[in-house]
C-alpha cells in the first residue's frame, strides 16, 4: 500500500514516550540548585526546545544588562546542574512508549512511510532513550535505520544549527531520507515548539497531541492542522483524509 506522505516525524517525550513529568521537574530542580528565578508554567511554555536554549532564554531573561561571560557561565551551570539528574532520572527508572506507538508504527511501516524522531534533548540522553526501549537496533552513528530497524531517522536538537521551533531537524530528516516535498511530511508532537517547527517547515500536516505537557486548549491557540488525543489516533487523522490507501 502506498500513501502520498512519505515521512511522519515525530517528537519524542510526551509524543511517543511517556512523559511522566520528569524533564519539567529535573528543569525546576537544577534552576532551584542555580539560582535561577523560574516556576513550572515558564518552563511548560519552552517545552520541546533545545535544553541548553530554555536556559539561555531564563538567564537572559533574569539578567538582562550581565556581561557576556557572567551570562555564559550561569547558563553552564544550569545546564550542568540539568544534565547530571535528567541523566540519574533515566537510569533509575523506567522509560515507557506511549500506548499504541508501535502499532502506529507497523502502520507506516506497512505504507512505505518513513518514520522519524527529532526531539529537544541532546544526543546522549536521546541515545541512552533509545538504547532503553531497544529502538536503537538498526540505527548507526548518525541516526540512520536500516530496512530492519524500527525507526528510520533520529536527530536531537544539539546536531543541528538550532533546534525548536526552527525547522532544522525535519529538514535534516528529509533530506536523510531523501524525501524532497515538506509537502510529503507530517510532523507531530505535544508542545507549541513542536507546532511552530512542523508550520515553519512547511509540512503537509502539523498534529499535535495531548498525551504529554500540554491540554488542547493550550495547544490550539498556536497555528496547527489538528490536535488529536495521541499518536494511536494519527491512522484514523490519515484515513479520513484519504491520506493512505
Amino acid at each position: 500500500m502506498e500513501s502520498e506522505v512519505k515521512l511522519v516525524m515525530f517528537d519524542m517525550s510526551g509524543t511517543t514516550i511517556k512523559d511522566k513529568n520528569e524533564v519539567l521537574d529535573c528543569f525546576l530542580i537544577s534552576a532551584e540548585r542555580s539560582g535561577l528565578s523560574t516556576d513550572a508554567s515558564e518552563i511548560n511554555s519552552m517545552m520541546g526546545m533545545s535544553k541548553i536554549e530554555v536556559f539561555t532564554q531564563l538567564w537572559t531573561n533574569q539578567l538582562p544588562n550581565a556581561a557576556n561571560d557572567v551570562l555564559e557561565s550561569k547558563i553552564k551551570n544550569s545546564f550542568h546542574l540539568f544534565q547530571e539528574i535528567l541523566e540519574k532520572w533515566y537510569q533509575e527508572n523506567t522509560i515507557e512508549p506511549v500506548d499504541g506507538t508501535l502499532e502506529v508504527f507497523k502502520y507506516l511501516k506497512d505504507r512505505n512511510i518513513k518514520i522519524a524522531l527529532g526531539t529537544g534533548f541532546y544526543h546522549k540522553v536521546t541515545q541512552f532513550i533509545l538504547n532503553k526501549l531497544g529502538w536503537d537496533l538498526g540505527l548507526d552513528s548518525n541516526g540512520v535505520g536500516n530496512r530492519n530497524s524500527l525507526l528510520d531517522f533520529v536527530i536531537s536538537s544539539d546536531r543541528v544549527l538550532k533546534g525548536r521551533p526552527y525547522p532544522y531537524m525535519i529538514q535534516a530528516a528529509m533530506k536523510v531520507l531523501k524525501v524532497y516535498d515538506s509537502k510529503e511530511v507530517i510532523k507531530i508532537g505535544d508542545t507549541p515548539s513542536d507546532l511552530m517547527e512542523g508550520n515553519n517547515a512547511n509540512c503537509l500536516y502539523t498534529l499535535g497531541v495531548c498525551s504529554g505537557t500540554h491540554t488542547k486548549n493550550e495547544l490550539l491557540v498556536y497555528p496547527n492542522d489538528g490536535i488529536i488525543n495521541s499518536v494511536k489516533d494519527l491512522p484514523k487523522f490519515m484515513e479520513q483524509r484519504v491520506l493512505v490507501k
